[in-house]
């Protein structure tokens, strides 16, 4: 992450969103596309339930991108996997509601399914190299994709598909159409990759760590093409990242996730400069920059917790600097609840600590900068 990014990720963007417990509204008053309620996702294992989701809400309108933060292992990636309809239904207990344009999902068939990933909703994932076949060419992977869900010939189907190598900026499109993936270096993969989620013009694209790989030009690149691309499509965006500096550029509105659980949701604006959960200070504060190069990092003390045996009380309390100054024995027996901050809803935290703006401006945010 560039200096610039980092600083700008500590201080927050002028943009977007919110998050209500029970889901479906939005600060814009835009009707969302996507509306997920009290969605749990567990994994019967020999060892035990692994509860990778819990009662997670949240909503996106057209033309928004909402950004789902946190470590590995808090839930991001598999909570958009049931947004895709992508987990085996034979391993998998999915419970709650997930709404595409008023219409449930949860519970349809998989061929049901397959009728709607790819043309309502599809996803960018992290991997271009695993996620593209090795032994098609991409011309005939975007092919396939199209004729999916349109009957069209070849011809139609190769047209749309050129079209779009040339949207993402892929130089020569007719040449790479009839190239393997291994010949595409990793950005021009991420871009053919792009290309085949937007070929059907969906309204919801989910984009899983669609920088992982990428050096800082290209990740600059992609970024752009996808701002780019949701102004011409009119999409929204689900963005699953641990780059808050990524964050800070996309984002209308952030999501934290940890434990599986929503810990913070509101404005990009609001959680980025006004975070109000000790979790997202932590985030916050472990971004290197160029101007504190001889600082020592202030890295979040600890690991997450085990997914099969989730600590009572607040999950984050073992891990938490804060839990000394509230009273009693709360952070470790009660769960705390997703309320507003200031009164008026807009932005949420889930935290037993009572004057948590008070210590934020006095002990957190002269340690941003």
């Amino acid at each position: 992450m560039s200096e610039g990014e980092a600083t700008q990720a500590k201080r927050g963007p002028s943009v977007a969103t919110r998050e209500r417990r029970q889901g479906g509204a939005n600060p814009s008053g835009e009707t969302p596309y996507l509306v997920v309620e009290d969605l749990a996702v567990k994994f019967p294992t020999a060892d035990g339930v692994v509860s990778a989701v819990n009662g997670l809400s949240y909503s996106v309108p057209l033309g928004r991108t909402l950004a789902i933060v946190g470590e590995s292992g808090s839930g991001k990636s598999v909570s958009s996997m049931a947004v895709m309809g992508l987990h085996d239904r034979k391993r998998t207990q999915i419970t709650g509601s997930i709404r595409l344009d008023g219409d449930e999902i949860v519970g349809l068939s998989e061929n049901e399914l397959m009728k709607i990933r790819g043309d309502a909703v599809s996803m960018v994932f992290q991997d271009p190299q695993s996620s593209l076949h090795p032994l098609y060419t991409v011309g005939n992977q975007l092919v396939e994709a199209y004729r999916v869900h349109h009957k069209v010939t070849k011809d139609v189907a190769k047209k749309r598909a050129l079209e779009m190598l040339d949207l993402v900026g892929i130089p020569n499109p007719a040449r790479r159409f009839s190239q393997y993936p291994h010949e595409f270096s990793g950005g021009m993969r991420q871009r053919a990759m792009i290309a085949m989620s937007l070929i059907n013009d969906p309204k919801l694209v989910i984009a899983d760590e669609p920088t992982t790989a990428l050096d800082v030009t290209v990740q600059a690149q992609i970024l752009d093409l996808l701002n780019n691309l949701q102004k011409e499509f009119g999409s929204a965006i689900v963005l699953i990242t641990h780059d808050l500096g990524v964050v800070a550029e996309m984002a209308d509105d952030v999501l934290v996730m940890y434990a599986g659980r929503c810990v913070e949701y509101g404005t990009a604006e609001d959680v980025l400069a006004n975070p109000r959960m000790p979790y997202t200070w932590g985030l916050l504060e472990s971004i290197p920059t160029v101007s504190a190069a001889n600082e020592k990092l202030r890295p979040i003390k600890g690991l997450p917790p085990s997914l099969l045996n989730l600590p009572s009380g607040c999950s984050f309390n073992p891990r938490c600097p804060y839990t000394d100054r509230v009273k009693g024995e709360l952070c470790t027996t009660q769960l705390p609840e997703l309320l507003p901050v200031d009164g008026a809803g807009a932005h949420t935290s889930r935290c037993h600590l009572h004057d948590k703006a008070s210590v934020y401006e006095a002990e957190v945010a002269p340690r941003l900068g």
